[in-house]
């Protein structure tokens, strides 16, 4: 069903379960996974950041003999949520992601009100399936 399975991450324990989800439903299909991870800044030590944040992901991931692939996201910080989830929308629409995996924190109220919600804003964005993840 799934041959290209995209999960975005960051530092989370949402993240965490959506990259466990990720890769069991990459492994179940057979498919190529993707990890993405998104930094504000362009400068050396946030790229070394988010190259180690995909190292780990990428290590958790290992040794189940899935094809799997890194991509670190530039975000301009002014763009906020909605650049976050343009730059997700934009790589995994690149990488011909049959299904785009985040988690999910699940705010309600005002907290989603004003926070909102990169997972909301990734559902009006994306062609391929959907699937939001949150902590069980």
């Amino acid at each position: 069903m799934y041959k290209k399975v995209y999960v975005a991450i960051d530092a989370s324990e949402f993240s965490k379960q959506a990259l466990t989800t990720a890769t069991k439903i990459a492994e179940t299909f057979k498919a190529s996974l993707c990890i993405a991870h998104c930094v504000n800044e362009d400068t050396e030590s946030s790229q070394k950041t988010g190259l180690a944040v995909l190292e780990t992901a990428k290590s958790q991931a290992s040794g189940t003999g899935l094809d799997i692939e890194t991509k670190l996201l530039t975000v301009d910080e002014q763009y906020g949520l909605n650049g976050i989830s343009m730059a997700i929308a934009e790589s995994a629409t690149e990488w011909n992601a049959d299904l785009l995996i985040v988690g999910t924190s699940n705010r309600k109220g005002l907290d989603r009100f004003f926070l909102g919600s990169v997972a909301e804003e990734l559902v009006n964005k994306v062609d391929c399936s959907i699937m939001l993840v949150r902590i069980s």
